[in-house]
């Protein structure tokens, strides 16, 4: 039978319309509601669709930690912050943590907390006895897909485009909070992003449309409600028409850094080394212990400003000022995650702090007074002065190089 979409029985032509799709697949029924994630209509629309139908499974655009976080309003609080170090995660959570709190910002203006229709489906489905099904990739890797697929000017781009969200409000006037009400302000967001980046969309919209239609064909039951934002729906009808299955063992993996990438990871460490050799032979062991020293101070001393300037524990100074030397010259750990991970250990956050991480990262002025916020910014600052460190150091060596050959 080929797939058609029909208006639910006493829905409402708008619904019907803009919102909700029935696709039928076989002698399958899959309702497919777009919702906006910060919507009060969407949460009235989910729950009235899935008492109407009371499907065998309900589908929701949620992964199990996002889920979990929504439900039991755990969070950040469940994060074990060591172990997101120890994986050199923090960059991927500090951009979770920027796109949450500006949707959550967004939906204090709506009226509505952000994924309160996803909440709401599950909430339901609980009341009525139907089992769900959380269809969406882990955050965590879709976040490192779409940092690993973007060049590094892309990544710039980006980052400054996230730092200027964190500040900025998003005001909007009374017309423009009528339409977003009706949208899935996300997936406009990432669309936006998309048409700016295209391997960004790919990742962020494309993959997760493959994923959650894969995910929903996979769910048992021949009546499904999926619960998805509306910016998805019209890339996953397609493929739920031609049962369309993914590849979900490519999606799911994190690319590794290309060739050229490790090959420019390791090239500053082999010519400061190279070069400090060349000087011993050349010039003699004072002249090359001169310019480890060099190295060494132009390393430790904008590392340790940055961890000062985050007000970060002495000890996190300290760390950070003496590792910065060393871990310029390996890509495989930086003095930012060093001097972050003392700081964890000599003051850790408060439950307090992961509570209002939120609404702190709103507020610069916050971000020196929560512990949790002073760990973020002892990386960020730490790391910056390591790189200023190591241009500054390397070139200091350089021209010392070039110097002494030349004399």
């Amino acid at each position: 039978m080929s797939p058609d979409e029909t208006p639910a029985p006493n829905s409402s032509a708008d619904d019907a319309q803009d919102d909700v799709h029935l696709v039928r697949v076989g002698d399958r029924e899959i309702w497919l509601v777009g919702t906006a994630h910060v919507s009060q209509r969407s949460v009235d629309l989910v729950r009235a669709v899935i008492e109407r139908e009371r499907p065998d499974v309900v589908c929701i655009e949620l992964d199990a930690g996002r889920y979990e976080a929504l439900s039991q309003e755990k969070r950040f609080a469940e994060q074990d912050l060591r172990e997101v170090m120890r994986r050199k995660q923090i960059a991927t959570l500090m951009l979770n943590l920027i796109l949450a709190s500006y949707q959550r910002r967004l939906g204090l203006k709506l009226g509505v907390a952000p994924g309160s229709e996803l909440l709401e489906a599950a909430r339901v489905a609980d009341r009525l006895g139907i089992p769900i099904s959380l269809c969406d990739r882990e955050v965590r890797i879709t976040l490192r897909r779409a940092w690993r697929s973007i060049s590094w000017w892309q990544r710039v781009a980006l980052l400054a485009e996230l730092a200027s969200s964190v500040v900025e409000s998003p005001d909007v006037s009374e017309d423009e909070l009528a339409r977003l009400r009706n949208q899935d302000v996300v997936s406009e967001v990432m669309n936006e992003l998309g048409r700016l980046m295209p391997d960004l969309k790919r990742v962020l919209i494309d993959e997760r449309d493959a994923y959650l239609a894969h995910k929903i064909l996979e769910a048992e039951g021949r009546r499904v409600v999926a619960v998805v934002g509306a910016g998805h729906v019209e890339g996953m009808k397609g493929r739920l028409e031609r049962g369309e299955r993914a590849d979900l063992e490519e999606i799911e993996a994190i690319p590794a850094e290309s060739v050229a990438w490790k090959i420019a990871g390791w090239s500053i460490p082999a010519v400061i080394v190279g070069s400090i050799a060349w000087i011993a032979i050349a010039q003699g062991p004072e002249a090359a212990g001169e310019n480890v020293l060099i190295w060494f101070l132009a390393n430790a001393i904008p590392s340790g400003i940055g961890a000062t300037i985050a007000l970060a524990h002495p000890m996190a100074i300290a760390a950070g000022a003496l590792s910065s030397p060393f871990t310029s010259l390996s890509p495989l750990i930086g003095a930012g995650y060093v001097a972050a991970f003392a700081q964890l250990w000599a003051q850790p956050p408060l439950v307090s702090d992961f509570a209002t991480v939120g609404d702190d990262l709103a507020v610069p002025k916050r971000w020196w007074k929560s512990r949790l916020m002073r760990i973020f910014l002892v990386f960020a600052l730490t790391t910056l002065g390591s790189m200023i460190g190591t241009w500054v150091g390397g070139l200091g060596v350089l021209r010392n190089l070039i110097e002494g050959t030349g004399g």
